[in-house]
């Protein structure tokens, strides 16, 4: 028996491929990931898109802190890396890290931009725990650089463009909202993410 979708009235397109597709719909990817994540005994929480947040008497603006992260993502196609930028804030909203993919440049599979930010840090503080922090990124983390962000502590990720193919912070796994790991991030999607995934498509387009 095949399988049947509902359509959408407006867009003319199912909510499967409004879930999975480029017309991210949190609200619709949640109901598809819940399932997944009754079969793992996890719990699932909504995912936040919003424009900011407040922290110790401030507000954190996720636009500016993004369109920080897609001026590093740009730098990448300097050297034909794929653009994805990375910004880290400190608790009072400073940039205290940014970088930007360098796994062509520098031969290395995990030289993503979110392990740079993150590895500066540490180093800079000379400690792995990174709590109060937040982790900008114009696409959403893989699974490497999400399990990173938890092992970090840090406080929350925030992404721009999801990633349907591998993207571990929703459209694949749920690493960071897993209830049986020790540490829990908040999660804030689709921040400036028709931005982030027109600078995507750009690269592949010019590269294929």
């Amino acid at each position: 028996m095949g399988e049947k979708s509902e359509t959408d009235p407006e867009r003319g397109r199912s909510s499967r491929e409004l879930a999975e597709g480029e017309g991210f719909e949190p609200s619709m990817r949640f109901h598809i990931h819940a399932f997944q994540a009754c079969a793992l005994g996890q719990t699932m929480r909504p995912l936040r898109r919003m424009g900011s947040v407040e922290a110790r008497g401030q507000v954190l603006d996720w636009d500016t802190a993004m369109g920080a992260a897609l001026e590093e993502a740009s730098l990448a196609l300097d050297h034909g890396d794929i653009p994805i930028g990375a910004i880290l804030l400190d608790r009072d909203g400073s940039a205290v890290a940014r970088d930007h993919n360098r796994r062509e440049e520098r031969g290395d599979a995990t030289a993503h931009a979110e392990m740079l930010v993150l590895s500066e840090r540490s180093r800079e503080l000379g400690e792995w725990r990174l709590t109060g922090h937040s982790l900008v990124v114009t696409l959403e983390p893989c699974a490497m650089c999400a399990m990173a962000a938890v092992w970090s502590r840090v406080d929350r990720i925030v992404f721009g463009a999801a990633d349907p193919k591998a993207g571990a912070v929703w459209s694949l796994y749920n690493i960071p909202q897993d209830e049986r790991l020790n540490h829990r991030c908040e999660v804030v999607a689709g921040v400036r993410e028709n931005e982030a995934a027109k600078l995507l498509r750009e690269f592949f387009d010019e590269h294929r």
